[in-house]
C-alpha cells in the first residue's frame, strides 16, 4: 500500500481522501485480478493558464497540472496482454501486444492504449503485459485533458515496469500525441500531455519540437483558488471546429511564406495585411493569427513578471488572454449552432459577479466552443462565488482546485 508520507507529498491537505481512494483501488484490483497490486500510479489533469491555441503553430504556453488526477493500481503479468479496468466503465480495455495492428482505431481508450504501445515500441522502449485498475477525478470531455491524463498514466506504468524509469517526459508526450493522431484521428499537439506529465507550472515552447522549463507559480501563493466550471456541453463532436483553428492560422502563415506562424511576426502580417486579407478571403483567419502573436507575447510578459516577483500581474494577463480568445480567436461557441452558448453564458455570469465584488478573473479554458471555463477567485470569496454559480450549472459541475507540483509518477 502507498505510504502516508508519499500521499502527503503529492496531495498535501487532501492526503486523507487520497488514502481512501488508493485503499479502494487496492481492493478492486485484488477482486478483479486475484492478486495484490505491485505498484500505484497517478497522473494529473491540466490547466492552460495563458497560451490558448498557440502550440500547433509553434507558439508558447504557460500550463500547469491540477489537483484532479487519474490513478491506478497495477501489476506485471506473464503474458503479452494489457488489461485495464476503468471504474464506472462496463467493459475492460484489452490489448494483445502480438495483435496491435488488429486493434480498431477511433474506439476510445482501447485505441489510445494501442497507439501508446505502438509509439513506445517505435521509440525503442520495451512494453510487456500488465493489468491495471483505474479511477479518475479528471472531468471527462471538458477541457482539462482527461484523455491526456489517462495517456500519461499508461506511460508512467510502462516506464516503471519495463524501462527502469528511462523514458523522459517529452517522449511521454510524444507517445500520447502519436496515439491521438494515429489511433484517434485527433489533430492534437503536445501541450496537454506535457502539462499532465511534468507537474507544476511550466513554460512550453513549440517552435522547435517541444521545450519546457519549470516556472515558480501557483494560485495558492496569491491567495486565490482555481475554479473550473463544467458548462455541461462536451467536446466529443467538435473536431471540425478545433481543426479549423490551426488550419486558418496556417493559411495566413502560407501567405507570409512560412509553414507556421512562429516563423513570422505580427509586424510582417500588418505590413502586408491588405494583400493577405484579399488572398485568404477569411477575416476570422486574420483575427486568429493576430490572437496567436498577441497570446505568445502575453506568455513572455507573464514569465518576465514572475521572474520579477510580480505574481499579481498574472491575473491581468489571464483576463487579457480570455478576452483575446473570445474576441479574436473566437472559440466561445460554434457558429453552426449559435443558440448553444454555454461558454459565453458562464463567462457573463462570472463577470457579473466579479464586477460586483471588484475581484477575480475568468476566461475560456482549453479548446473552447464547449466544456469548461476557468475562474480565479480570492479564497475568501470562493464559497460565495460557488453558491452563486450553483443554480446555473449545479454543484457537481463546479470544481475547486489548485496547481499540483507532481506530474505523472509512481506513487
Amino acid at each position: 500500500m502507498v505510504s502516508v508520507e508519499r500521499l502527503r507529498e503529492i496531495y498535501g491537505n487532501e492526503a486523507a481522501e487520497a488514502e481512501e481512494r488508493y485503499a479502494s483501488l487496492d481492493q478492486h484490483y485484488e477482486e478483479e485480478f486475484g492478486a495484490a497490486a505491485q505498484a500505484y500510479f497517478s497522473a494529473p489533469g491540466r490547466t492552460e493558464i495563458i497560451g490558448n491555441h498557440t502550440d500547433h503553430n509553434g507558439g508558447q504556453i504557460l500550463a500547469a497540472s491540477i489537483t484532479l488526477d487519474t490513478i491506478c493500481a497495477a501489476g506485471k503479468t506473464d503474458n503479452s496482454v494489457i488489461t485495464i479496468i476503468s471504474e464506472g466503465y462496463k467493459y475492460p480495455i484489452i490489448v494483445d501486444l502480438n495483435q496491435l495492428d488488429q486493434v480498431p482505431k477511433c474506439q476510445g481508450s482501447v485505441s489510445l492504449v494501442a497507439g501508446i504501445v505502438k509509439a513506445a515500441q517505435s521509440f525503442g522502449y520495451q512494453v510487456e503485459g500488465f493489468s491495471a485498475y483505474v479511477s479518475t477525478k479528471v472531468i471527462a470531455a471538458a477541457g482539462v485533458s482527461s484523455s491526456a491524463s489517462f495517456e500519461m498514466l499508461v506511460c508512467a506504468v510502462i516506464n516503471h515496469f519495463f524501462n527502469e524509469g528511462k523514458i523522459d517526459y517529452a517522449d511521454y508526450a510524444r507517445m500520447g500525441q502519436y496515439a491521438e493522431n494515429h489511433y484517434w484521428d485527433k489533430a492534437s499537439g503536445l501541450m496537454d500531455q506535457m502539462a499532465c506529465a511534468v507537474g507544476g507550472t511550466i513554460l512550453l515552447d513549440f517552435a522547435e519540437g517541444v521545450k519546457y522549463q519549470k516556472v515558480d507559480f501557483s494560485f495558492d501563493k496569491l491567495g486565490y483558488d482555481l475554479i473550473i466550471i463544467n458548462t455541461g456541453k462536451g467536446h466529443s463532436d467538435l473536431s471540425e471546429e478545433y481543426s479549423s483553428i490551426p488550419g486558418e492560422m496556417r493559411s495566413v502563415a502560407r501567405e507570409l511564406g512560412v509553414t507556421n506562424l512562429c516563423e513570422s511576426t505580427e509586424e510582417e502580417l500588418l505590413k502586408e495585411l491588405p494583400r493577405i486579407r484579399a488572398a485568404v478571403a477569411n477575416d476570422r483567419a486574420i483575427l486568429r493569427a493576430m490572437h496567436y502573436y498577441e497570446e505568445c507575447r502575453r506568455v513572455d510578459r507573464a514569465v518576465k513578471a514572475l521572474a520579477a516577483g510580480e505574481s499579481e500581474k498574472m491575473l491581468e494577463l489571464i483576463r487579457e488572454a480570455g478576452n483575446s480568445s473570445w474576441k479574436w480567436l473566437q472559440n466561445g461557441y460554434c457558429i453552426s449552432d449559435p443558440t448553444e452558448q454555454s461558454i459565453p453564458l458562464a463567462l457573463a455570469l462570472s463577470e457579473a459577479y466579479m464586477t460586483k465584488i471588484g475581484k477575480g478573473v475568468c476566461r475560456i479554458h482549453g479548446g473552447g466552443f464547449a466544456g469548461v471555463v476557468m475562474c480565479v477567485m480570492p479564497k475568501d470569496e470562493t464559497t460565495a462565488f460557488v453558491e452563486y454559480m450553483e443554480p446555473y450549472f449545479g454543484k457537481e459541475n463546479i470544481y475547486i482546485m489548485g496547481i499540483r507540483q507532481t506530474g505523472a509518477v509512481q506513487v
